[in-house]
């Protein structure tokens, strides 16, 4: 009895697996496929070069052949948006633009059909690297934040986050973060050079946030969440403070996570924001705290671990996912370093995006944020010489140059939208990368990258629907279905 019972729970889900695939196979059949295609060596950026394609009846893979197979069964993080910081350097390169340029490069960015559609932002409290000068919202030694004003960022960098929100049609997640609280909060009694801030000012320090946030929001630029602090484990030339894993846990759960939940609740905090290298550290004693990891959304991270030489550590970004799964991880910050104004157009800056969005996004990452939209065609202005890219240059003349990464993060920005559902992928040759989600309306969208120097036809395999597509040498493809 318990045999002939096996045999026919067996059978059944057998029969409802069967069903399972037939019904992916019948939503496919036949359904057209749209191919947005950037690649080296040709005109083509996120041009659709592919109209006429569409699901055909598929068959057993050969071994000889390229596939990506997706199972849009199975479904993982939910996409909280992709976007760039808009720091000083930008608002204040974006101010110096004619009216025509400026135009032009909102609608780039921001425009859902006819740019690039960015949903996320960040922008930095008080002075960074990127900014002309060092400057601070408060005098120095007003602990209580009596002359508290951000009257500075009026000229530029608030215009600049209110049009941003505009042109995206009126909604921007946006997230801010702290390079250093001011001087004399801090044990070296200075913005810049690392420090630690001082036990006495750690009250104050939290405040200084609230502030900033409700600042912003009565000028109308709504704050979705914030950061602890930019890069705590860097002693840098520029503005910079040290956290311990215990340091930064201890103030969260001490000062800062009790402050915001009193004053600003509802608002999403952002540990780490610093490398991949060091980050399951920082997770562990941060997350195993419990009075601590009550007033955490997410974990932040960047992507400069490769300083060391050596590969990207996605996989550290995989294990704090394993390990603490019910916890947002996001890219909080990328570019490339050691601007060179002869290697605008190169293309391996684009495809160290594509291979790191992938990449992070396969690893469970919730959002992906670029560092400065926009700079000068010296890398700046930064008050310190810290001169990096960013996906748009502006030249002296007031010509907008558009690089290979501001295509490559396009090809995600633009087609995957904030809420959509990561998909599980796979391929079956190293030299392509792909990832995919479905979107609120039902839309899946594939993002495939291909690392070779040879073109590769490769097959879009789900269920028993497939679609062959070329994709050229040293090229990223978007498909739409």
């Amino acid at each position: 009895m318990k045999i002939v019972s096996s045999i026919s729970l067996a059978l059944s889900l057998c029969s409802m697996a069967a069903l399972g695939q037939k019904s992916t196979a019948e939503s496919f059949l036949n359904k057209k496929v749209a191919v947005y295609t950037t690649a080296e060596n040709t005109a083509m950026r996120i041009d659709k070069s592919a109209s006429s394609l569409s699901f055909q009846n598929s068959r057993q893979p050969l071994e000889t052949q390229v596939c990506v197979f997706v199972d849009p069964t199975k479904s993982f993080q939910s996409l909280t948006g992709i976007g760039g910081a808009i720091t000083d350097a930008s608002a204040e390169v974006f101010a110096k633009l004619s009216e025509a340029k400026q135009k032009e490069f909102l609608k780039a960015y921001y425009d859902k059909s006819d740019g690039i559609g960015y949903s996320l932002m960040r922008t930095n409290i008080a002075s960074c690297d990127f900014s002309s000068d060092m400057y601070d919202y408060i005098k120095d030694g007003d602990k209580d934040l009596k002359t508290f004003s951000i009257d500075h960022d009026k000229k530029y960098r608030i215009p600049l986050l209110k049009k941003a929100i505009a042109t995206a049609g009126g909604k921007l997640t946006l997230f801010v973060s702290p390079w250093s609280p001011p001087a004399f909060m801090k044990d070296n009694k200075d913005r810049l050079h690392g420090g630690k801030l001082l036990p006495e000012f750690s009250q104050s320090w939290a405040n200084y946030y609230v502030a900033y946030v409700k600042a912003l929001e009565k000028e109308n630029i709504p704050v979705w969440g914030l950061s602890v602090q930019n890069e705590p484990m860097a002693t840098q030339i520029w503005e910079s403070c040290i956290y311990t894993a215990e340091g930064e846990r201890d103030f969260v759960k001490n000062f800062l996570g009790p402050t915001l939940k009193k004053d600003l609740p509802g608002k999403k905090l952002i540990f780490w924001d610093h490398n991949r290298d060091l980050m399951n550290n920082r997770a562990s004693v941060m997350l195993n705290d419990p009075d601590a990891a009550q007033y955490i959304w997410g974990m932040g991270f960047h992507w400069y671990e490769t300083w060391a030489g050596g590969e990207p550590m996605f996989g550290n970004v995989g294990q704090v996912h394993e390990d603490f799964p019910n916890v947002n991880l996001m890219f909080t910050e990328g570019c490339i370093e050691k601007f060179d104004p002869t290697k605008y157009q190169l293309w391996a800056n684009g495809e160290r995006y594509g291979k790191s969005m992938i990449n992070d996004f396969n690893n469970g990452t919730v959002a992906w944020t670029d560092w400065n939209i926009l700079l000068d065609d010296k890398g700046g202005p930064n008050h310190v010489g810290n001169f990096c890219f960013a996906p748009v240059h502006a030249d002296a003349a007031g010509e907008l140059i558009y690089t290979p990464s501001f295509y490559y993060i396009g090809h995600f920005s633009k087609f995957i939208r904030p809420e959509a559902k990561r998909l599980s992928t796979s391929v079956s040759r190293s030299s392509l990368l792909s990832t995919s989600f479905r979107n609120q309306n039902g839309e899946m969208v594939s993002v495939i990258m291909n690392q070779s120097d040879a073109k590769v036809n490769y097959k879009l395999i789900i269920g028993t629907s497939e679609v062959a597509v070329d994709i050229p040498a040293h090229a990223i493809q978007t498909l739409v279905y």
